[in-house]
């Protein structure tokens, strides 16, 4: 099946970018139409995205022949995918806050296709606290993100800002792109990172938890084409393409969250849930006395893996993580059988895998334990995500 995309080329230097991209584009059979902004057109011509694209261009929302030959509400919706690269600080600013005073913007507040946005701009335009607001406005709104890269600016300043390299971007919309694997139609679940449970307005009960096996996990599934769903703790992480997020902060939002995505034929639990709460938050800051350290009362908090396998709503194969410093096998097979779900996943957390980029894992089923050599995150996922697809293949 051919595959388009309509690229939306905002102004900034890093749009000679685009042109590589539309090449790369094209060797992949991936058919592109771009939109030239004003200010794009300072750093590329209508000719040089023309002549590689093969299309096109259009640049002016109020020019009665472009309307003619394809309105601004039919170009929104022509392609499979809306590319923005360069994303400029105000092409963010526009669509977060619903303005449509331009081509580019109107046309991105007139698609019903998914958007992939490629930062681009100044590191303190990036790390202003509008910027910021923006971007999780638009993530929240659903649109997703590649980048920005860490590195010097054409400016001389150097940080958050730099547009991803256009094999980063192609990546993304091949991800975003794709329409058929081996869970497509499978609606799956993912939990991640740590819970944080108030003491007081600024302090915390939490963990160590990076949320990088559970975000690896999500962005498998949803290669594999999966309608993969991520209810994430707080975690300093993107969230992968072709997946929705939840953000929550406690257990009990995240066990709301989770009941508020049921049912789903796959859930993969990798979070790790503060298994108890302060009793009672304080609604201010909690002062240092001469009595010593407060007492603090502590109460359970909801166990979410075991809610959902007593749940009517119970998914098809509920999978969850089992974080152990000992013992880590026996733990695991014990927890399997308390908690009621299908298989667990058994890590050793007591070195840095909580921050670390390499896991080593057990897989404990109802049919025994399968020891994995250490390996990548990301390697553990497809390898997970492997294991799952051909469960349910043998279930279907």
């Amino acid at each position: 099946m051919s595959r388009s995309v309509l690229l939306i080329i905002g102004g900034g230097i890093a749009a000679y970018k685009t042109l590589e991209l539309i090449r790369r584009l094209k060797e992949r059979g991936i058919a592109s139409r771009a939109i030239l902004t004003k200010a794009g057109a300072e750093f590329v011509t209508p000719l040089s995205v023309s002549a590689l694209s093969g299309s096109k261009v259009y640049t002016d929302m109020f020019s009665l022949i472009d309307e003619a030959e394809m309105g601004h509400i039919q170009l929104s919706r022509s392609a499979d995918l809306v590319v923005v690269a360069p994303a400029t600080a105000n092409l963010m600013a526009a669509l977060a806050n619903g303005i449509a005073d331009s081509l580019a913007s109107t046309a991105l507040l007139a698609t019903d296709k998914p958007i992939l946005m490629a930062p681009a701009m100044n590191v303190r335009m990036w790390n202003h606290h509008a910027t910021q607001r923006n971007l999780n406005t638009l993530k929240a709104d659903g649109v997703f993100f590649v980048g920005p890269n860490d590195g010097e600016m054409a400016c001389g300043e150097y940080g958050p800002g730099r547009m991803a390299e256009p094999e980063e971007i192609l990546g993304a919309i091949e991800r975003l792109l794709a329409v058929s694997g081996p869970l497509e139609g499978v609606k799956a679940l993912v939990t991640a990172g740590p819970t944080h449970e108030p003491l007081d307005p600024v302090r915390f009960l939490g963990n160590r938890s990076s949320g990088k096996q559970g975000y690896a996990i999500a962005d498998a599934l949803a290669r594999a084409g999966a309608e993969t769903t991520l209810v994430s703790g707080p975690v300093g992480l993107s969230v992968p393409a072709r997946v929705k997020l939840l953000k929550v902060e406690t257990a009990r939002e995240m066990l709301a969250a989770c009941q508020s995505v049921l049912p789903v034929e796959v859930a993969v639990l990798t979070a790790a849930v503060a298994d108890w709460r302060p009793e009672t938050a304080a609604n201010a800051k909690i002062k240092k006395s001469e009595n010593g350290p407060p007492a603090m009362k502590l109460t359970a908090n909801p166990d979410i893996l075991a809610t959902l396998a007593a749940g009517s709503n119970r998914p098809a194969l509920l999978i969850g993580f089992a974080a152990e410093t000992d013992n880590v096998v026996a733990n695991a097979v014990d927890k399997r059988k308390r908690k009621g779900c299908d298989w667990i996943v058994a890590n050793d957390v007591s070195g840095d895998v909580m921050g670390g980029e390499r896991n080593s894992v057990h897989l404990i089923t109802a049919k025994g334990t399968e020891s994995w050599p250490e390996l990548d995150k990301a390697e553990v996922a497809a390898r997970l995500v492997a294991r799952i697809a051909s469960a349910l293949e043998k279930a279907a």
